[in-house]
């Protein structure tokens, strides 16, 4: 459950506190006896001590004096993993209340630390007997600061609850969420936050000619769908929308080209890219930034039934591109590059995709961040890794040299969906760059969108990586125009 988030000017009777505070001294004896004062200035006065807990009869009481000078990138993802970290703590003394009081000047710090707590609460225990045991008590986080406004606070949660929409998303397995429903939970998304959001069907897939996701999905028993959000406010500061496009095979065995038993185990994820994208614009308007944005989500499984397309088999995409076969576990790419002709249609000022597109780009850079590519979009990608690295979801812009695209070269048709055995990330990128005339950003998100095993405020499964990142990166477009 995620916790509610208040914002309080002067602090309460909560018996459990994490103060932040420049020294000891200065915090209100309210808050902190001479004794306890004495003693945390003694364990402060260690090197590199930033925390201390200090021992109280049932209660929890936390002395945070975060090191001096200017609010960094680094700085902020280490209070976001210290908030994290106090939640063992909470759930050991079953907590259901903490405040957060800044005391001093460190609100964005207070503020990343509660960010921390709220994303690392996270649980999928939907299917677990013992969920009601296994589910954290905490359901309140305060913030007592005279710095930090309201609109932070409630930005925060609105993103907090994106995040967890998202991650639950991935965590779904196919049993429970085909095509058909992943695109319903997009409806339900869409109606909560104020978003248009209308489904295609097959029908309307195969009217539009939509060949890829037409291909990939000939051998499941279940449609595909393409839904397509939007949300556009009164009085948007960008004339052309921003275009979110997310990666939706809900499920991928490899087709044909049948991946082995051990590489299947996570491949509910291979739909963390639409996830993300409807995670991204659901908190975009809830929190009723001034952005248009839309967002498109072709989604489909890729099974290796009878009917199921092959390698050496020839596709007609949605431009009218034929594309070679000759690796039906390269889908991904086929679903968005319909996507991407489509976005064509809101001569868009940015396309945005993501995408658990390659193992490439997950041996290449690991967990640790995505790798991008971009076409006509420098401004906008200096920002986006800028921005990256305010959120902690870290951009790694590999090269785009017209070379790679000589490796797509096929002799019986336009291109071929695969470039051979090196540089697989980027001529998946150069795939995909065929099917746009706009700027461009293509994020591959393999490595760091599911992870077998918790890491810090990002949960074990799916992660929602991209999520934070758009969000943030249209906050700062509302603001700079």
């Amino acid at each position: 459950m995620l916790p509610a988030l208040k914002l309080l000017k002067k602090s309460g009777k909560s018996e459990n506190t994490i103060l932040f505070a420049s020294k000891p001294e200065a915090i209100p004896q309210s808050q902190l006896t001479p004794e306890e004062a004495s003693y945390a200035k003694k364990q402060l006065a260690a090197k590199g001590k930033e925390t201390v807990l200090i021992p109280r009869l049932g209660k929890i009481l936390l002395l945070c004096k975060p090191e001096k000078g200017k609010v960094t990138a680094v700085k902020l993802e280490k209070w976001r993993k210290k908030g994290e970290s106090i939640l063992a703590l909470l759930n050991e003394h079953k907590i259901g209340e903490i405040s957060i009081i800044d005391e001093g000047d460190h609100a964005e710090l207070a503020l990343a630390f509660a960010e921390g707590v709220l994303l690392g609460n996270y649980q999928f225990l939907k299917y677990r007997k013992d969920a009601e045991e296994k589910e954290s008590p905490l359901t309140l986080v305060n913030i007592v600061s005279k710095k930090l406004k309201k609109e932070s606070i409630d930005q925060l949660s609105i993103l907090a609850e994106a995040v967890y929409r998202c991650r639950t998303l991935v965590n779904e397995p196919l049993s429970a969420l085909n095509a058909e429903g992943l695109s319903a939970e997009f409806e339900a998304m869409g109606q909560v936050a104020g978003i248009k959001v209308e489904v295609f069907n097959k029908q309307r897939i195969e009217a539009l000619r939509m060949g890829g996701l037409l291909a990939v999905n000939r051998g499941s028993i279940d449609p595909p769908t393409f839904t397509v959000m939007e949300y556009k406010p009164e009085k948007p500061v960008n004339k052309k929308p921003l275009v979110l496009v997310g990666k939706g095979v809900v499920y991928d065995t490899g087709g044909l080209s049948l991946k082995p038993s051990s590489s299947m185990d996570t491949m509910k994820c291979d739909m963390a890219g639409s996830a993300a994208a409807a995670g991204a614009i659901y908190a975009i308007a809830k929190a009723g930034l001034p952005v248009h944005v839309v967002a498109l989500m072709p989604a489909t499984d890729n099974r290796p039934d009878g009917n199921a397309y092959v390698p050496g088999d020839v596709i007609h995409m949605m431009d009218e591109t034929t594309v070679e076969v000759l690796n039906t576990d390269a889908e991904g790419r086929l679903i968005l590059a319909d996507a991407l002709t489509y976005a064509k249609r809101y001569d868009p000022m940015l396309v945005i995709d993501l995408a658990t597109l390659t193992g490439a780009a997950h041996a290449a850079i690991g967990k640790y961040g995505m790798v991008a590519v971009q076409s006509g979009a420098r401004k906008h990608m200096e920002k986006l890794k800028e921005t990256g690295l305010q959120v902690h979801e870290r951009i790694a812009e590999f090269p785009f040299w017209d070379e790679y695209g000589e490796l797509l070269k096929s002799e019986v048709a336009d291109l071929k969906n695969i470039g051979g055995p090196y540089a697989g990330a980027i001529t998946a990128g150069k795939f995909l760059h065929h099917f746009t005339d706009y700027p461009w950003i293509h994020l591959d998100i393999a490595g760091p969108a599911f992870l077998d095993k918790k890491d810090g405020y990002r949960s074990s499964g799916g992660t929602a990586v991209g999520v934070r990142l758009l969000f943030e990166f249209a906050r700062n477009l509302g603001k700079k125009s």
